[in-house]
């Protein structure tokens, strides 16, 4: 009868570190779930920060172009009076049209009409001092301008 005691006082003991290890690890387990969910709301928090700031960038970006568009229009209303509105005349019926080229060509031949390096039909001189006050902010803004007839 002793026996039984002492293996059912044994088995008590067991049920008992059996239950405070099965409370402990629930314990962890509920530790391990908060954390997680605390390293998702963190994530979703980035996250949301990230687009904002995307987003952010975006409307600069578009913001910058807008202005960057209107400083061509403007500068363009003195390129208008020999290449037309639409950019279709050939300037003193000597130059190319410059509709339709590309906004990196036209830079370039600006740039390259304001060092001098460029005379084409007898135009350097004339388009030398057109663009000779541009910076090359003013030359880019004018060439993407242009670039959109």
């Amino acid at each position: 009868m002793i026996e039984a005691t002492d293996e059912a006082a044994s088995a008590a003991e067991s049920a008992e570190q059996a239950a405070a290890a099965s409370e402990e690890a629930s314990e962890e387990a509920t530790s391990a779930e908060e954390s997680a969910e605390e390293a998702t709301a963190a994530s979703e928090e980035a996250s949301e920060e990230a687009t904002s700031a995307a987003e952010s960038a975006e409307e600069a970006a578009a913001a910058s172009a807008t202005a960057d568009s209107e400083l061509g229009k403007t500068l363009y209303a003195k390129c208008a009076a020999c290449h037309g509105a639409d950019g279709k005349n050939p300037a003193l019926n000597k130059s190319a049209i410059i509709a339709g080229q590309s906004a990196a060509e036209l830079e370039t031949k600006m740039a390259e009409y304001k060092a001098g390096t460029r005379d084409v039909s007898g135009m350097g001189n004339l388009m030398s001092a057109q663009v000779a006050t541009m910076s090359d902010e003013d030359i880019k803004a004018v060439a993407e301008y242009i670039a959109t007839f």
